[in-house]
């Protein structure tokens, strides 16, 4: 008889010279979920829908070597320093660094060998209330992808019958810059083979920040108030996704931060609610974080097959990813990422899971 409340690991390949595992957790008729230690991708997610239907709300593929190919970021880690830093290059302690220019003319999520590009070492967790989860720890060199420092992470991803949690850790032996995040492309609708336009979305946001046409943010914070960024009550996204404006210009669509300014980021609140009327899907994200990058998938284009041999076509899956401000280095103005030895970084992102009628 198999035990609901074990963790089954399988072979998933090899890569960088290491074993590869996939782990599924299953709380049957509420959440199924796919992870593997190759990124701390997250390969499937399943959700009923109001019916009670179990479908995958995450883009992704069947195989590792999918990912191991140039890969969008599917339900990786993001590591060291999630979303763009200008130039490839930031000083720290009057000393310049530079890292590598990985996204045209700048540095995006951690590299050319981020932390979603590495095996990660995984500890199984279960615990007396009926939470299970993984434990994955990855230790980066002192000069790794050209950031100072030897960084221990340790993330835990932990799941409950509607609810998908996730806490971040770091440790590291001289001053160093960290931002990580989850890089999850979602489709409630669980139909790879439809764009998210009819996705409602809230984000309890009143500013955002522009960005130049590298995507860089200018340094304004700037209202959202009369603004296609204004997500402040519920809104399709495909109302605006188009619009005339500059900065949706400059994104082809929506890739940019909205910054939270309501509450601490010592507490978690929620920042986003993401809903799919057909299906009944609900999805809140709540984090410690101070911003949360929503992306519209603007850049997928229909090169790309994934699971099911789905075709990822333009928006067909988005992302809400929590975190500090992008180029933070760079922009002394914005909440620090700084990390110094004898400091531990410490912050959590919460995705919970409802249906309705």
């Amino acid at each position: 008889m198999k035990n609901e409340n074990a963790i089954i690991k399988t072979d998933f390949g090899n890569a960088n010279g290491k074993s590869v595992d996939l782990y599924s957790i299953q709380f049957p008729n509420e959440l199924e979920v796919q992870v593997t230690n190759y990124g701390g991708i997250v390969t499937s997610l399943k959700v009923p829908d109001k019916n009670g239907v179990m479908e995958d709300v995450v883009l992704g593929y069947d195989e590792l070597q999918g990912y191991l190919n140039e890969t969008p970021y599917f339900g990786a880690l993001i590591g060291r320093y999630g979303n763009r830093i200008a130039k490839g290059q930031f000083e720290l302690e009057g000393e310049t660094y530079d890292l590598a220019t990985n996204n045209n003319q700048n540095h995006l999520h951690g590299g050319i060998k981020g932390f979603d590009k590495v095996v990660w070492e995984v500890i199984e967790v279960v615990d007396e209330e009926n939470r299970k989860g993984l434990s994955l720890k990855y230790v980066s060199a002192d000069g790794e992808e050209g950031y100072p420092g030897e960084l221990t992470t340790i993330v835990d991803y932990i799941f409950t019958p509607n609810s998908f949690e996730i806490t971040y850790e770091a440790t590291t032996s001289k001053t160093t810059v960290v931002n990580l995040t989850q890089h999850s492309y979602f489709n409630l609708s669980g139909n790879a083979s439809e764009d998210i336009l009819g996705h409602e979305l809230t984000i309890n946001a009143s500013l955002f920040l522009p960005v130049d046409n590298t995507l860089i943010p200018t340094g304004e914070l700037r209202p959202v108030r009369d603004t296609p960024f204004d997500f402040t009550n519920p809104k399709l996204i495909g109302e605006d996704v188009n619009a005339t404006n500059e900065q949706i210009g400059f994104g082809g669509g929506f890739d940019h931060c909205w910054v939270m300014t309501e509450a601490p980021t010592a507490q978690i609140r929620k920042v986003a609610t993401l809903s799919h009327q057909q299906s009944g899907r609900s999805m809140e994200v709540h984090t410690k974080e101070p911003a949360i990058q929503f992306y519209s998938g603007n850049f997928l284009d229909g090169t790309i097959t994934g699971k099911n041999e789905k075709v990822y076509h333009q928006r067909y899956g988005l992302c809400l990813e929590t975190q500090h401000l992008p180029d933070s280095p760079n922009q002394g103005q914005f909440p620090s990422t700084v990390l110094k030895k004898g400091e531990t970084y410490s912050t959590a992102t919460k995705y919970v899971f409802s249906t309705s009628n």
